[in-house]
């Protein structure tokens, strides 16, 4: 296992001290002159550039991306296109809180717009992953969407970090804020777009990613007329009554030691009964050290910071029987405002725009059991399935850039969510139907890093 991708896990990925060179390596100003006088509605700062590449080949260089924000999120040989020239805005919304370290603001609802020089007349709006900043979506999402024409925004949903949970007053504000971050964004980004090119983008695309996936199901279900339809990539499911978070991670908290000690099957039945998926257990040991112990934690402080009373996110890897250790955590347990926090944000499955569902069966940080099959139920009891697709990725993990440590185990989902955000593209502006719900078998074999076909 490379140490590197345990730094660059997706949910505990902390910001680092980047000043980004907004001003290196820029093309010609006269390149963009339509950028001269834009500026982006109700934001505090905003800093603009002509660039000759704003893929992440070229804002690399130009220091105009965070690398950190979206290193490990794709499998090595990944295939990305260059070579898009365009201008490029970075700023931040008025905020009080100061997680975000990009740019050297210290400054939190921080985002990124782009405007190829060549646009086709849409927009694709997205929230970063995990906790991560507003360039998180640069290289699995941003560089495609751009070279085929479609301006691109991107926002840090509000605050970063793994002490996220400390902005807001109360349990669920910081989440929340996510809801506003985004559909702020996306009304700023509708109007740049607008007066950049001189008329209103055609069509508007929600898409992410983990968090930004479930951003992508909320903005459908609370913001469809800021949309046209979506692609959720394996989002978090957030629900009063459970399934979420804190139903399963603290069953995986308290047996992972006793299975990984001891090979103990009673403690693996447990893990598996909790939902995490049978013939993952190859990925436990990593999922334990980097994702369990931390986003059951830190999301848990966000919702229920009573549970440990004075503690700031409780005791990292504490055993069971230890005093307000989350191992021993019981969502269903604890007091009725802490089912209500976490009903801020929940779930409803009510999308009022056509939007594709992919999740991989071995997402060994939320489970497909009881996370997009729910979803999906959701979507059925609202009546709105006729709007939605849903297609299991066999072998699928939650971050492909585990696939790069298993590649005879796992695939890479990235390949399947393109072929999917054609097929949502489709749906919405060609009334073709997509192909129903169903599973996109792991081939096994050929170039799956940067190939998926959709089931038949």
């Amino acid at each position: 296992m490379r140490f590197s991708k345990v730094l660059c896990a997706l949910i505990v990925a902390t910001p680092l001290l980047v000043t980004l060179g907004l001003g290196a390596a820029p093309a010609s100003a006269a390149e963009c002159p339509e950028l001269s006088g834009i500026d982006v509605p109700g934001a505090a700062m905003q800093k603009q550039a002509c660039l000759s590449d704003l893929t992440t080949a070229g804002t690399t260089e130009s220091g105009h991306t965070n690398t950190q924000d979206w290193s490990g999120l794709h499998a090595d040989g990944t295939e990305n296109p260059t070579g898009v020239p365009g201008a490029q805005i970075d700023g931040y919304f008025p905020d009080t809180s100061r997680t975000n370290t990009n740019n050297g603001w210290l400054h939190d609802s921080q985002f990124v717009i782009r405007l190829p020089k060549d646009w086709n007349g849409k927009l694709v709006v997205s929230g970063a992953p995990g906790v991560r900043g507003q360039y998180a979506n640069d290289f699995i999402i941003g560089d495609w969407v751009l070279d085929r024409g479609y301006a691109f925004a991107s926002t840090d949903k509000g605050n970063t970090g793994v002490g996220f949970y400390r902005d807001g007053g109360a349990p669920g504000d910081a989440i929340a804020e996510w809801h506003t971050r985004v559909t702020e964004l996306t009304k700023a980004t509708k109007q740049v777009v607008a007066e950049y090119y001189g008329k209103p983008a055609r069509r508007t695309y929600m898409t992410g990613i983990s968090n930004g996936g479930y951003l992508t199901r909320w903005a459908l279900e609370n913001r469809p007329d800021l949309y046209d339809g979506g692609v959720d990539w394996e989002g978090t499911l957030f629900r009063a009554e459970g399934p979420n978070l804190f139903t399963y991670l603290p069953d995986a908290l308290k047996h992972y030691p006793t299975y990984a000690a001891t090979g103990d099957k009673a403690a693996r039945d447990a893990i598996i009964a909790a939902g995490f998926p049978a013939d993952s257990e190859f990925l436990w040991q990593y999922h334990y050290a980097v994702y369990w112990d931390l986003t059951q934690r830190i999301y848990r402080e966000e919702f229920d910071p009573d549970y440990d009373g004075p503690l700031d996110a409780g005791v990292p890897f504490c055993q069971s029987g230890t005093p307000s250790c989350d191992a021993d955590y019981d969502y269903l347990a604890r007091p009725e405002r802490v089912r209500e926090a976490v009903g801020r944000v929940s779930n409803t499955g009510k999308i009022g725009r056509p939007m594709i569902t992919l999740h991989g069966t071995l997402d060994t940080l939320l489970p497909i059991s009881t996370d997009s099959d729910v979803y999906r139920e959701l979507v059925e009891d609202t009546g709105q399935a006729r709007s939605h697709r849903y297609y299991v990725v066999e072998d699928g993990n939650h971050v492909d850039g585990l696939y790069d440590d298993h590649p005879d185990r796992l695939r890479p989902i990235l390949p399947c969510y393109r072929t999917a955000f054609v097929a949502m593209e489709r749906w919405v502006e060609k009334r073709r139907q997509p192909a129903q719900n169903g599973t996109i078998a792991n081939p096994g074999s050929g170039d799956i890093v940067n190939s998926c076909a959709l089931p038949r």
